[in-house]
């Protein structure tokens, strides 16, 4: 069984990744969008934010791979409902093939798009002056942390992807998932903030997954921040595949 559905699940993700190959654009898009956002927070605000870091690009990018995230996977939610809207999911559940393998596909294919685009960025953050002495420890704790922030976001894209109405609907999702690094430590430290806006900052995912990254990245102890931004996306993880597999389930039923 677990034969047939890794055979299946990469014979489905060839064909994902053959679509994405004929159309690098998704791709360069999703880099687009962050490398602008870091551009300006650089070189227009980066002056005028007080850190207490020496370059501002190097405390704000683990942000900016968040936001990349965030915006690589609305093409994941866009694929899939393109999918179902022209009966491919009808023919695939005609054929003998493990049923997941279908979506795991899709999952696999966003973590493999969305790995290049955070190559293109952190090769932009380089050439503008980010600079780490982290080990190779730590850019492997670093990637495990993205790997699973990505699949996280990633089930949840699958959800509005299968459920949505129109095309619009279905990438809509990540509008909100775009903004939530702006209320948390991602740009400016948190104790800048008003009570509220701290309050939900500093309780929220994306600050313990950004302090961690940014820890890692300057050699700094990371404390429990690193067990929460896991425990977080874990958690995310988890709920985003049970709701995904149970809209799955119904609408193929």
């Amino acid at each position: 069984m677990t034969k047939h559905f890794v055979g299946d699940t990469t014979v489905l993700l060839g064909r994902s990744l053959r679509h994405i190959a004929r159309s690098p654009d998704t791709i360069i898009t999703t880099a687009i969008m962050p490398i602008a956002m870091m551009l300006m927070f650089v070189y227009v605000f980066g002056g005028a934010i007080k850190t207490g870091s020496d370059s501002y690009v190097n405390y704000m990018l683990p942000g900016i791979l968040l936001i990349t995230v965030a915006s690589g996977i609305a093409y994941t939610a866009f694929r899939l409902f393109m999918d179902m809207k022209g009966g491919i999911f009808e023919r695939f559940q005609s054929m003998p093939i493990a049923r997941s393998s279908v979506l795991w596909a899709h999952v696999l294919t966003s973590l493999v798009a969305n790995s290049i685009s955070l190559l293109v960025v952190v090769l932009v953050a380089l050439l503008m002056g980010f600079r780490s002495g982290a080990g190779v420890a730590a850019w492997l704790a670093v990637a495990g942390i993205l790997i699973l922030f990505t699949l996280a976001l990633t089930w949840i894209a699958v959800i509005p992807g299968l459920s949505a109405k129109t095309m619009e609907g279905a990438s809509a999702f990540s509008y909100p998932l775009i903004f939530l690094p702006f209320l948390s430590s991602a740009f400016v430290p948190t104790d800048t903030m008003p009570g509220p806006v701290r309050f939900f900052a500093e309780n929220q995912p994306v600050t313990s997954i950004v302090n961690a990254i940014r820890d890692l990245f300057t050699q700094q102890p990371v404390g429990t921040d690193i067990w929460i931004a896991l425990g977080w996306c874990v958690g995310i993880l988890i709920v985003a595949y049970a709701f995904a597999m149970n809209t799955y389930r119904r609408k193929i039923s």
